[in-house]
């Protein structure tokens, strides 16, 4: 079994067919995955399909591109499927929102997953310098995921210092930067969580797809290969990962 911490197949402008993506998942020995909202709406429709669901959990928050729109999601946390705050941070790369709104989103939705002691789902893009300052301010009290890490070993030993899990996707499978991958080789495999983000972040050699569940198989795949494990293995520890990380156990 291997699981897909992070996609987004529950939003409602989800291309492909439910039904469909989930036997493919099912096929694919993945046995469960996280709905995670980027918003009120997408957070709501994280809920109510994990509702309906035996192999599905959901995370409620809203991304930092959003939070210009309002970040008030007290109300969803108490659902019985939500086992995240998230996804939510910092993102300086596009600044579709501006970075006084972000950081004061992050911080609101941060001291509502300390009010639940529910582990933390978090974006960050070009935003390291001032999301760590934000996160010691509570001292300890946090704990959660970097999703979709893309950056330096440097904010990867920062993450890890701080005992956060460390998500990686598709992007790994088609990165072709050395520094980039030596990073993806030095996260510790007690660390190390899978994840697909889809619809989006396809891995080789499926880029241009439509992105789904089953695909974490091949993230899996690709990264038992470069650590000479095998994939049952890898599979095994990573489900593990994403149980403690989730409070699962």
């Amino acid at each position: 079994m291997i699981v897909d911490t992070h996609c987004h197949i529950h939003q409602s402008d989800y291309p492909v067919s439910v039904d469909a993506v989930i036997s493919r998942m099912k096929q694919a020995d993945v046995g469960w995955y996280v709905g995670v909202g980027t918003d009120r709406q997408s957070s709501t429709e994280a809920i109510d399909f994990c509702r309906r669901r035996n192999d599905c959990y959901s995370a409620v928050g809203v991304h930092p591109h959003e939070t210009r729109n309002g970040y008030q999601i007290d109300d969803l946390v108490d659902a019985n499927s939500v086992i995240a705050i998230g996804e939510i941070g910092l993102d300086y790369f596009y600044e579709h929102s501006p970075r006084d709104v972000q950081q004061k989103a992050l911080i609101a939705q941060l001291k509502l997953a300390v009010k639940h002691d529910l582990p933390v789902i978090f974006h960050v893009r070009d935003a390291f310098d001032d999301f760590w300052p934000i996160f010691d301010s509570f001292d300890g009290r946090l704990r959660g995921v970097l999703h979709s890490f893309t950056d330096t070993i440097e904010n990867l030993q920062r993450g890890l210092e701080r005992g956060l899990y460390i998500g990686v996707n598709g992007i790994s499978t088609f990165v072709k930067d050395p520094a980039a991958q030596s990073m993806y080789d030095q996260i510790p495999l007690d660390r190390l969580v899978f994840e697909t983000d889809a619809p989006f972040l396809t891995p080789a050699p499926l880029r241009g797809k439509v992105n789904e569940p089953a695909n974490v198989r091949l993230v899996a795949e690709y990264h038992a290969a470069r650590r000479s494990l095998s994939f049952d293995d890898i599979a095994k520890l990573t489900s593990d990962n994403a149980a403690n990380l989730f409070g699962l156990n």
